[in-house]
């Protein structure tokens, strides 16, 4: 009788940050349910990975799953595979954790189920050539990884059956192709055709290996899948199925695998991750150039062969494509670095390490249907870790100076885009200058809180932007027939008219932004950055240096830049002195434009902050103008004000209230920046901060010059 080998892996995952509701929708939905259908077949064996959050959570919340989880790996129905503790994207942590992260998971998978896992689930499959370094010395033997980094190498299908060895420097590991084929047709198509797909593969020598690896979310979360796999009892039907052919379908562990099959040879991997992934990587225009030539191979009929030498872009190019992504990520490296250069086995800096992992969190690092860069509150999750890593670290630092404070700046390309920034570091606060951009403030964060304050996103076009003017919503109608459409096909959207929100911003929303408007401008306009921009400033190189005086920081930021002024260009001179105390939770900027021109000019100077609260239309978040009652009062409201000096953006869930004051009465414009993605659930509009401009009309004489001081604080209520 002809047979095949076959390994069953499932990976579950939720991020650090997420939200309880949506753990806990996944476990009823998936964890749950597939663990019980599961364990009443005792005949099919599965590998199950847990990322070390998800199992702390299901530990807390439900550890009656813990023991069910316990129970079948004590009958060896189940295999634990390890991993990143907090599932980071291996490449974009340094070496010393991605050891720490995997040993961590390991440990706590020996102390929760009693298996010691020697095998490890890559995240989202990111491969890069140095990796089985790290992993095989933190002590595993392999991990899996999609088809197609093999088919990058030049292998094809009939290759695929079985598993290779792969090192480097010496350090061998075991790595096990994860068939696309079956990807695809568990759970969306009927069990039938699995079994069709496994007895195609049998051999009368029955030493062929396929393997089945993907998300648990699939399995209950995905849409339409929760009536697919349980209501319809799809999961049912086939493990049943599998069982009833159990004589030809021999289905064996990793373990196993290892020990009684021989590998099919050494293979050497480009970087690569799964397909979509490496799509999702590319620039726009790059994306939609890519989606045609797959579609041409299509009508072709020499997709399925020449696509596997048809490579996408890299995981890393989310760094270049998000300055946000890449910001977050070198942010994590700077917290890591100092982690070390402190003294990591500093038994007061343990807190700080588990911070600093935490902070290591794949999710809110990329984007494409899963990850999660457009989501506030997986951002401010990170952030939020990193900057309780950093107070943990300044304890240390900078011990005995708890009453008086402290001040630390600093210049240096911290971010590793070629231009140095300005980092400036207090006991209650955090803030980064980009002088090559506008001489804006990037970041800012208020340690007591552990919240980035200007952790927003900038709008830009995304390529699947174009499907909300085509989709058909009928048409990807999917819960009615007899399969489920994968989550990569779906086109729905969660709110109608989606396309009308569809702006673009030329420059990066951060805050100390300047603006010269010209004079026709509006405040939609102006929201929807569709105005003219009278000034070169707002995105321009400034001049930088670093005063330190009683123990205070300053910051001269300085521009001799040009406004239109009718259709001549004329000098103008705009300086701001930032100025950064210890024990401080604010900062002021001093504010001088100078007519470096021969005649007199008439302005309208504008300063644009931004603030991130994470929630825009909660009833506890509002604005606040002393005097004056709006209208709307919601983070997500825009509007307008005269003749005010102060505003304040409260919100009473985090507990702080954010505060604009200037010593010039003022008009001051506020809107929302709200993006416009997509995320496996289908298009969403995400609230991600609210925009303040305080704004003033002035007339400047040659060699004149005009001042104002603007004061932010923050305050915990």
């Amino acid at each position: 009788m002809k047979k095949i080998n076959l390994v069953l892996g499932i990976h579950n995952h939720q991020p650090v940050g997420n939200f309880d509701f949506v753990f806990e929708e996944a476990f009823q939905k998936a964890y749950l349910p597939f663990l019980k259908v599961h364990k009443v077949h005792p005949d099919i064996r599965l590998a199950q990975h847990f990322s070390g959050i998800l199992l702390e959570w299901l530990e807390k919340n439900h550890p009656e799953f813990i023991k069910l989880l316990k129970q079948s790996v004590s009958k060896k129905q189940v295999e634990m595979l390890t991993g990143g503790y907090y599932e980071p994207i291996l490449p974009s942590i340094p070496e010393q954790d991605i050891v720490g992260q995997i040993v961590k998971l390991t440990n706590y998978v020996i102390e929760k189920t009693g298996y010691k896992p020697s095998g490890l689930w890559l995240t989202e499959r990111v491969w890069e050539p140095y990796l089985p370094r790290p992993i095989v010395r933190a002590g595993v033997k392999y991990t899996v990884i999609d088809d197609s980094h093999f088919k990058s190498s030049g292998l094809q299908d009939q290759n695929l059956l079985g598993y290779y060895v792969t090192e480097h420097e010496g350090f061998a590991l075991n790595i096990f192709p994860i068939s696309e084929k079956l990807r695809y047709l568990i759970p969306f198509q009927p069990p039938e055709k699995t079994i069709k797909y496994l007895r195609s593969l049998a051999t009368d020598e029955g030493d062929r290996l396929i393997v089945f690896a993907d998300d648990g979310e699939k399995f209950g979360v995905w849409p339409g899948t929760f009536e697919q796999c349980f209501e319809n009892n799809w999961l049912n039907d086939f493990f049943t199925l599998i069982e009833q052919n159990l004589d030809w379908i021999n289905l064996i562990s990793f373990d196993d695998a290892l020990s009684q099959l021989k590998p099919l040879g050494t293979v050497y991997l480009p970087t690569a991750s799964y397909r979509e992934m490496m799509e999702w990587a590319l620039p726009v225009n790059a994306i939609k150039e890519y989606e045609g030539f797959y579609h041409w191979l299509k009508e072709k009929n020499i997709a399925d062969y020449q696509f596997n030498f048809i490579k996408g872009g890299f995981w890393r190019n989310f760094l270049a494509k998000y300055p946000e992504a890449n910001n977050l990520q070198k942010r994590m490296l700077k917290s890591s670095n100092r982690f070390q250069k402190l003294n990591s086995k500093n038994t007061e800096l343990v807190k700080a390490r588990d911070f600093i992992y935490a902070g290591q969190c794949n999710c809110p690092y990329w984007h494409g249907v899963f990850g999660g860069l457009y989501l506030p509150h997986l951002r401010n999750a990170i952030y939020s870790n990193l900057i309780q890593a950093d107070a943990a670290m300044d304890k240390v630092e900078f011990k005995g100076k708890e009453k008086t404070g402290w001040v630390k700046s600093e210049i240096y390309d911290y971010n590793a885009d070629g231009f140095g920034e300005v980092i400036v570091e207090t006991d209650r606060m955090g803030l980064f200058f980009s002088p090559n951009k506008g001489g804006s403030l990037t970041e800012l964060d208020f340690k007591p809180k552990a919240i980035n304050l200007i952790d927003t996103m900038t709008r830009r076009q995304e390529a699947y932007h174009q499907k909300l003017y085509e989709m058909n919503l009928n048409q990807h109608n999917s819960g009615k027939g007899e399969k489920v459409a994968s989550i990569h096909d779906l086109v729905l959207t969660k709110e109608e008219g989606l396309e009308k929100y569809l702006n673009y911003d030329w420059y990066n929303r951060t805050s100390l932004i300047d603006h010269f408007l010209h004079p026709d401008v509006d405040l939609k306009q102006f929201a929807q950055a569709q105005y003219r921009e009278q000034g070169d400033f707002v995105n321009q190189p400034y001049n930088v240096k670093i005063v330190n005086k009683d123990e205070s920081a300053e910051i001269n930021l300085e521009r001799n830049g040009h406004v239109w002024i009718g259709s001549e260009f004329v000098p103008l001179y705009v300086g701001k002195k930032i100025l950064v105390g210890p024990g401080a939770d604010s900062f002021t900027a001093k504010y001088t434009l100078k007519n470096t021109n021969n005649s007199a000019i008439e302005l309208w100077f504008g300063v644009e902050f931004a603030t991130s609260l994470l929630a825009g239309n909660a009833a506890d978040r509002n604005y606040i103008i002393p005097g004056v009652e709006l209208e709307k009062t919601n983070l997500a409201s825009i509007g307008s004000v005269k003749n005010v000096k102060k505003i304040f953006l409260r919100d009473d869930w985090l507990g702080i209230q954010v505060g604009f004051e200037v010593n010039r009465t003022a008009a001051i414009w506020r809107f929302p920046i709200e993006t416009i993605s997509m995320s496996e659930a289908g298009f969403e509009r995400v609230y991600q901060c609210s925009v303040i401009m305080p704004h003033w009309k002035i007339v400047l004489e040659p060699g004149n010059s005009w001042t104002v001081v603007i004061k932010e604080s923050i305050e915990q209520l």
